[in-house]
């Protein structure tokens, strides 16, 4: 019977992080959506300005009334400042590759985060990293040049975004797993948003402040999505350990295609599915091996 009920939660885990990851998808869509529709690249910082005002009011209004909160008091945690910061630059990075490449490429590009982990965990925690996972590691860097197609007659260095994003994520993540903390993720996504929308704020500020009210449905829709993925992955965490839900964030490749083609008419080349389905199955393959050595709880 216990072992039924750990099954339960355990596959309801596996849902609610499949859930955050479509609602995360959606989110950015729409996002790109609104860009598009304004016609001017740097109206990004606009937009996720406008959304982060609105997710960064909401949550506040959640932690005062709900947990009786005081948010200067969170905002004023110094040992968050340095992780925010990491959290800023991949934000960065991730939103100008969502305007100028398609999105199921930088998502895909983006899930090489796994690959770095190994890499930086080698390099700065002197960490042993066996034959098989570092085999998964070039493997998984084979598929990111057959996703890049460097042969394609429209390459560029385009698809480095992506990619620096998914290190600074890893840095990010490096950073949180040394901070001693009590806080709860609703204040820890509290501040993420904050952060990002106070620096798109001052990047409004020097590119212009481009949304008018046709993108606004765009933009809430982005902002209730954003939520219900912020809201998904914290409750992920209290229902299933990382060992069994890390696997299903790959599900969001899968997501950017269906969303790149039904919303942002984005079709996927031949290469860019061979290249995912190999960096999938190497990045699975590296969490099962941190799972079994006991990396991952």
């Amino acid at each position: 019977m216990k072992s039924k009920i750990l099954f339960s939660t355990g596959a309801f885990g596996i849902l609610l992080m499949m859930a955050g990851q479509l609602s995360f998808a959606i989110n950015d869509s729409f996002v790109k959506l609104a860009v598009k529709n304004i016609e001017t690249d740097t109206s990004i910082f606009s937009v996720i300005f406008t959304r982060g005002c609105i997710t960064t009011i909401l949550l506040g209004l959640y932690l005062i009334i709900i947990e009786k909160k005081n948010l200067f008091k969170i905002l004023s945690i110094k040992r968050f400042h340095i992780r925010g910061l990491y959290e800023v630059l991949t934000a960065l990075f991730f939103f100008i590759a969502l305007i100028v490449l398609p999105i199921s490429e930088v998502y895909t590009l983006l899930m090489t985060n796994p690959f770095f982990v190994t890499i930086f965990a080698f390099l700065f925690l002197k960490e042993k990293v066996g034959v098989r996972r570092w085999a998964a590691v070039i493997i998984g860097f084979i598929g990111v040049v057959v996703v890049i197609n460097p042969q394609n007659i429209g390459f560029n260095y385009l698809f480095l975004l992506p990619i620096i994003s998914a290190i600074f994520l890893t840095i990010r993540d490096i950073v949180t797993k040394t901070l001693a903390t009590k806080s709860n993720n609703v204040e820890i996504t509290f501040i993420t948003a904050f952060l990002i929308t106070f620096f798109a704020g001052l990047a409004s500020l020097i590119f212009g402040y481009h949304v008018t009210i046709d993108e606004t449905p765009h933009i809430l829709i982005s902002s209730i999505f954003v939520l219900f993925g912020y809201l998904f992955s914290v409750m992920t965490v209290y229902y299933a350990p990382l060992s069994l839900t890390a696997s299903a964030r790959y599900s969001v490749i899968l997501f950017g295609i269906i969303f790149g083609y039904f919303i942002l008419n984005e079709i996927p080349s031949s290469t860019m599915i061979i290249g995912a389905f190999i960096i999938t199955l190497s990045g699975l393959f590296v969490i099962k091996r941190e799972k079994e050595i006991g990396k991952i709880d």
